[in-house]
């Protein structure tokens, strides 16, 4: 080898296959834009297991279940596994690989086939006497091969670096999933414990509607109503009614989807989860910590800064193959044309070296494809920055979202107290003569929907508050 080539390897070496770095770093916010409450503070969070927070043992229950049987969960891990077995495959392209093969042929002989039986001494103790013929033989081989391509520039040892790259991507898909998972177990469960809050207060209002009803009978066989006021009492007690039937409906359906999530039927939980129970208390004091946190935090994050290094790795592998690649061979064996030849002697063979592989021309194929590669790892660092940034709009909007809805609870509890002194003093009136009937319906039915949104809305601050605790990435 001339002192110019060795040169030029050496410089290939050295400096031909670096691979480019994966720099995407991302400055976010030192603090949140939106005002949070005063439960709510910068203190470092705890959120791996954020549902403990609201002290209810069902909903913990039922986390725990659908941890334990989710069939996306499930699959999620199998995704896992496969990733982890596909980086045991990279790997063992590090490593020699060896083999034995054994064949038996049955051979005729001729010019086309170039073999000949010369005289007395052919292969074949049945070959004819003349000076060439062709002849039949049995060979029999037995031989172990081994082969060995030593990664000088590194382009196997990238390739398991993206295999890695791989299995953080699973894992990390697999606790998105999580996240995602705890989320809607609790919310459907919030949900159902506002809706039997809600049914409560219906079938309280249609009580309280029915009596209203049956007094205003009275007041009219005494002749001190009239038949219209009968016939809007019982307008509006019909049109309470029916509402129940729809409320019924919501809360099946997230009993349901509540079945489904834990791996079950969609009825499984259905005797479990159909009495009634309060709304979780939201804790006192909800700590979220910074803008930065988000980065190690949500799985969404991690996972596209691990598909950012399995484009970086890709891209390492398309440029190794401007490179040659050096490896190293060897044949023993043994063959014959009975199975008792198959001993040590003149039939053995063997065969030893290495081998260079340098590409030479490939029509631009191997820069095309260093350039594809460019480009996703572009995509990927691109992707990042957007998740990183859905990341933060997810919080703004779970923390504005958990403050509003706590300032329209308190606005609602002042509205249903005013409400109900309001029917007090409608049916004072009414009764005294001073007003007329249509003013206790109307003080009845908005003392109705100011309970109901009371009821609604006691759901949605808990809801809101799984929300923030799903956008921060908690759970895992």
């Amino acid at each position: 080898m001339s002192k110019k080539l060795m040169a030029i390897l050496l410089l290939i070496f050295t400096n031909g296959c670096a691979v480019k770095p994966s720099n995407h770093h991302f400055q976010v916010p030192t603090s949140w834009s939106s005002k949070p409450s005063e439960e709510i503070t910068t203190k470092s969070a705890q959120l791996e297991s954020w549902w403990k927070h609201f002290n209810d043992p069902t909903l913990n229950r039922l986390v725990q279940e659908a941890i334990k049987a989710n069939k996306n969960l499930q699959i999620a891990q199998s995704r896992i596994r496969e990733a982890k077995a596909l980086l045991g495959v990279s790997k063992s392209a590090l490593m020699p690989s060896a083999g034995s093969s054994f064949s038996v042929n049955r051979l005729r002989g001729g010019f086309a086939q170039g073999l000949t039986g010369v005289g007395g001494n052919s292969l074949s103790s049945n070959s004819s006497s003349s000076l060439i013929s062709p002849f039949e033989t049995n060979i029999f081989q037995v031989g172990f091969d081994a082969s060995w391509e030593m990664d000088l520039f590194g382009r196997n040892r990238q390739a398991v670096s993206e295999a890695n790259a791989e299995v953080v991507v699973a894992q990390e898909e697999y606790r998105d999933l999580l996240v995602s998972l705890l989320g809607e177990v609790a919310h459907a469960y919030i949900s159902i414990c506002g809706l039997h809050r809600r049914i409560e207060v219906l079938e309280k209002n249609i009580v309280a509607q029915n009596e209203t009803r049956y007094l205003t009978d009275v007041r009219v066989r005494a002749g001190l109503a009239s038949e219209l006021d009968l016939s809007r009492a019982s307008a509006q007690l019909a049109r309470t009614e029916s509402e129940l039937p729809m409320l019924q409906l919501a809360l099946a359906k997230n009993i349901h989807r509540i079945g489904i999530l834990l791996g079950k039927e969609p009825t499984a939980v259905e005797i479990d989860l159909e009495q009634a129970r309060p709304v979780p208390v939201t804790p006192p004091e909800i700590p979220i910590g910074l803008p930065s946190d988000l980065l190690r935090r949500r799985p969404d994050i991690r996972r596209a800064e691990a598909v950012v290094a399995v484009a970086t790795a890709r891209l390492g592998i398309a440029e190794k193959e401007l490179l040659p690649k050096f490896s190293l061979t060897g044949l023993i064996g043994r063959q014959g044309t009975e199975l008792s030849g198959l001993t040590l002697g003149a039939g053995s063979f063997f065969s030893i070296g290495p081998s260079v592989r340098l590409p030479i021309f490939t029509a631009g194929r191997i820069k095309s494809n260093i350039k594809v590669q460019e480009a996703r790892q572009e995509q990927t660092l691109i992707g990042y920055e957007q998740t990183v940034l859905r990341s933060l709009e997810d919080v703004e909007n779970a923390l504005t979202a958990y403050s509003k809805e706590r300032v329209r609870k308190e606005s609602l509890v002042k509205a249903v107290k005013e409400s109900q002194r309001a029917v007090e003093l409608a049916n004072e009136l009414y009764t005294k003569g001073l007003s007329d009937f249509l003013s206790v319906l109307e003080a009845e039915r908005q003392m109705y929907e100011n309970e109901d949104l009371l009821a609604s809305s006691e759901a949605e601050v808990a809801i809101k508050l799984v929300a923030l605790y799903k956008a921060l990435g908690g759970g895992w």
